[in-house]
């Protein structure tokens, strides 16, 4: 099972796409799509044709977004809103449901803790998927996503079937 990452951004948006296999995970690719144009509806344009693409050659089985947090400037939490909605609506567009995660979910479960900071993310990133090159830091967190992802699928598919030994 192939499992798409991908880490919202109106600049630049990170994808990242690991393979599932039981308790083996493997790197596949990974990479940024740019959101460029002057205006809000030429980025989005960018990334939807961009990410679109990716999904097209990769055909990935599953996908997984951060969620957005809200900061200080309600204004750039709406523009990265925009983004997201793109994040979340291309998956969609390949029939792929699309898991939700907080950030703080993400770090605690590849690092361990929900307060790591970027560079304790890109170290456990890379001891679970060894010899990876990251294209950006966009898209080290975008594999951080699909690893959180693949772990939170395992745990599900393991209560499922321990569900079905008990009925």
């Amino acid at each position: 099972m192939k499992v798409i990452g991908i880490d919202p951004g109106l600049r630049t948006l990170g994808w990242g796409i690991i393979s599932v296999a039981g308790s083996r995970i493997s790197h596949v690719a990974n990479g940024q799509c740019h959101g460029t144009g002057d205006g809000m509806a030429e980025r989005l344009l960018a990334l939807h044709v961009a990410l679109t693409a990716v999904l097209a050659e990769h055909a990935p089985d599953a996908a997984a977004v951060e969620q957005v947090f809200v900061n200080s400037s309600g204004a750039a939490t709406l523009k990265l809103g925009q983004a997201r909605g793109i994040a979340v609506l291309v998956p969609a567009q390949f029939g792929l449901a699309v898991g939700e995660y907080a950030p703080n979910t993400i770090k605690k479960s590849v690092v361990g803790v929900g307060h790591a900071a970027k560079e304790q993310v890109q170290h456990m990133v890379r001891l679970q998927l060894p010899g990876v090159d990251f294209a950006g830091p966009d898209a080290a967190d975008a594999l951080a996503i699909a690893l959180c992802h693949a772990h939170h699928m395992g745990s599900a598919n393991a209560l499922a079937r321990a569900a079905k030994v008990r009925a």
